[in-house]
C-alpha cells in the first residue's frame, strides 16, 4: 500500500483538537498522538527519562520514580536555554516514534495531533496542515473551565505559544471549532472526503 497522507492536526491550548481528533477517529481515521508518545517515552526505566534526570537532576522525579511533568513545566516554563535542553532530549525520539506509527498505518491518510507544530518547525515534516482556531477569549474561557485554572495563567501559556495568525498562516485546512457538534461532524465529514480523494492523487 501507499504512504498514507500526513495530516498534522495542530491549534492553541483548549482549541477542541481532541474533540476534532475523536471525531475523525469515529470515521476509521488513524489518530497519532504526540503528547501520548510524549508520556510513553519518559516512564520509569526510559532512556529519555534517564536523559532528563541527567540534564535536571532527580528533583524532577516524583517519589516512585516516575517524571514529575509539573516540576519540570516549572523548570522550562520561562527558561528559554532548559527548554531547548528539553526539546533537544524528547523531539528525536517523539518523531521517530510518529514515523514508526505512520509506517503502521494501513489507511489512505492519517492525523498526526501536534500541538507545538509551529513553535517546532515540524511543519515541512507532514503533508498538510489542519489547524482548530477559536478566539482566544473562548480559548481562555474553555481551557479555564476545563483545568479549573485562572484566566492569567492561561493567557501566559498562550502567550508562549504561536499566535493565532502564525498558525493560520500555514494551514491548508481550518476548523472553526466556535460551532455546535452537529456542525463540527459534517466539517470533518466534508475533511474526512477530501482527504480520501488527496491520498489517492
Amino acid at each position: 500500500m501507499a504512504r498514507p497522507l500526513r495530516i498534522a492536526l495542530t491549534g492553541g491550548i483548549g482549541t477542541g483538537k481532541s474533540t476534532v481528533a475523536s471525531t475523525f477517529q469515529a470515521l476509521g481515521v488513524p489518530i497519532i498522538d504526540s503528547d501520548i508518545i510524549s508520556r510513553a517515552i519518559v516512564k520509569p526505566g526510559s532512556a529519555s527519562l534517564e536523559a532528563i534526570t541527567k540534564e535536571f537532576g532527580n528533583d524532577v522525579l516524583c517519589s516512585d520514580g516516575r517524571l514529575n511533568r509539573s516540576k519540570l513545566r516549572d523548570i522550562v516554563f520561562d527558561n528559554l536555554e532548559s527548554k531547548k535542553k528539553l526539546e533537544e532530549i524528547l523531539h528525536p525520539v517523539i518523531y521517530r516514534e510518529i514515523e514508526d506509527q505512520i509506517n503502521s498505518v494501513k489507511y489512505p491518510y492519517c492525523l498526526i495531533v501536534i500541538p507545538l507544530l509551529i513553535e517546532t518547525d515540524s511543519k515541512d515534516k507532514f503533508d498538510r496542515i489542519l489547524v482548530v482556531d477559536i478566539p482566544e477569549d473562548i480559548q481562555i474561557k474553555r481551557t479555564a473551565e476545563r483545568d479549573k485554572t485562572t484566566s492569567m495563567l492561561i493567557e501566559n501559556i498562550i502567550k508562549t505559544q504561536a499566535s493565532r495568525e502564525q498558525r493560520l498562516k500555514y494551514a491548508d485546512d481550518v476548523i472553526d471549532n466556535n460551532q455546535e457538534i452537529n456542525d463540527l461532524s459534517k466539517t470533518v465529514m466534508n475533511l474526512h472526503k477530501k482527504y480520501l480523494k488527496l491520498s489517492h492523487q
